[in-house]
């Protein structure tokens, strides 16, 4: 019996490295990547303090980066790995994106879309609890130290 080496685990680890090199560089640690046909076509993490920009969450670079891979605004058959629940801003996107699927790590029982009363798109499908422990854990961690 083969393994299958693409699991959500496997992707989500990923995202976490992304989170981690946020939380390297003082940024709020959410990593995200796109994947379309187990293939990463898009990697990003929160700049939003390098890039003094309030915009450029790691959904958002993503979003644009896997954009501009395919050629396209929509992201169709592509699913989003994401270390943190989105906010609504990024929710927004993921909606106009069409993004296919989107997988998650931690909640944001805060400022997550859900609590905001955003929705995505009918036909996005979305898992959450992947690793869950491993990215609360890093977003805890980066705000015990900011405190």
């Amino acid at each position: 019996m083969t393994m299958q080496p693409f699991t959500h685990e496997y992707f989500m680890k990923k995202a976490l490295l992304e989170a981690e090199t946020a939380f390297s560089k003082d940024e709020i640690p959410v990593g995200a990547i796109v994947v379309v046909n187990n293939q990463i076509i898009a990697r990003s993490h929160n700049l939003t303090e390098l890039l003094h920009d309030v915009t450029a969450h790691a959904e958002m670079q993503s979003i644009t980066a896997a954009a501009n891979y395919l050629g396209g605004k929509y992201l169709k058959d592509c699913t989003l790995y994401v270390t943190l629940e989105p906010c609504q801003m990024c929710a927004g996107a993921l909606y106009w994106s069409q993004i296919s699927k989107i997988i998650i790590g931690a909640q944001d029982h805060h400022r997550g879309y859900r609590v905001m009363g955003t929705q995505l798109h009918p036909k996005t499908e979305v898992i959450f609890g992947v690793m869950e422990e491993e990215c609360s854990q890093l977003i805890k961690s980066f705000f015990t130290k900011k405190r």
